[in-house]
């Protein structure tokens, strides 16, 4: 099987003058959180994604720089692998679960022919292995009432892409770098002082999704990327009768029963 057999070929781009509240504003439309940054003719620039420009707006803030004139080509990355259509699927698999873009872009030559995601990916997960044997159970967390810096921090250091956030054990929602990055970009401009003052007190309450879907110990690997591709969600928090979380599952986990 090769790369071109399963890759999306419906893309979604943008240009690399795009502003950066439109680009989460259409990460949000398409409930995706990388998008490729191409040229008039279709030719890849970059890759964004709601990490970098948490980044970047955080670094910003601190400098009272008006987020208005952020663009995607100041947070795209441009070192990143590229795969060619005719790329056999089992080169790509090696490297499932590696530090790096969980976004694949599809080129021939410089131009931009399709993307190739864990999403994609998981329709081949077809394991009756129970979710309750490979979940991760050692999890970061936080609560409503911690700060949103502190979230952030623990997402780049522990390299994860989302956090549960609990309440004596119980899911109260979940936060990810495309809420942080939201929240972020939606601080009003004002003197440098008071946009670092009100960087440093958001919580993580205003700003977490509290609809959260969520798997049992006792699903398969199979019925959970089902689930994922379903909702359109990147990772189960793992609960169980009560409603106490017991672990989370994400796609690489699931990704990694066949590859």
């Amino acid at each position: 099987m090769n790369v071109r057999d399963v890759m999306t070929t419906v893309l979604v781009t943008v240009g690399k003058d795009r502003n950066l509240k439109e680009v989460l504003h259409l990460m949000e439309q398409n409930r995706i959180t990388k998008l490729p940054v191409v040229d008039d003719s279709g030719n890849l620039l970059g890759i964004v994604t709601d990490g970098c420009i948490a980044d970047k707006l955080g670094r910003e803030h601190n400098k009272g720089i008006q987020t208005s004139t952020l663009h995607a080509s100041s947070v795209m990355e441009k070192d990143f692998l590229v795969a060619h259509p005719d790329e056999p699927l089992a080169a790509l698999l090696k490297d499932v679960g590696k530090p790096g873009l969980t976004m694949v872009p599809v080129c021939q030559g410089k131009r931009l022919v399709g993307i190739l995601t864990k999403a994609d990916l998981l329709k081949f997960v077809k394991s009756d292995a129970a979710l309750s044997s490979f979940m991760k159970k050692e999890l970061r967390s936080v609560s409503a009432e911690e700060r949103l810096i502190h979230a952030r921090r623990l997402l780049i250091d522990h390299d994860i892409a989302r956090l549960p956030v609990l309440r004596n054990g119980k899911l109260e929602g979940i936060i990810a770098e495309h809420e942080i990055a939201g929240a972020f970009a939606d601080l009003k401009q004002a003197d440098a002082h008071v946009q670092r003052v009100n960087l440093r007190d958001l919580q993580v309450g205003p700003y977490m999704r509290r609809k959260v879907v969520t798997g049992r110990p006792e699903m398969s690997a199979k019925e959970a990327a089902a689930v994922m591709l379903k909702e359109h969600v990147g990772a189960l928090p793992i609960v169980d009768g009560s409603g106490t979380i017991q672990g989370i599952v994400t796609r690489t986990d699931l990704i990694r029963t066949f590859a």
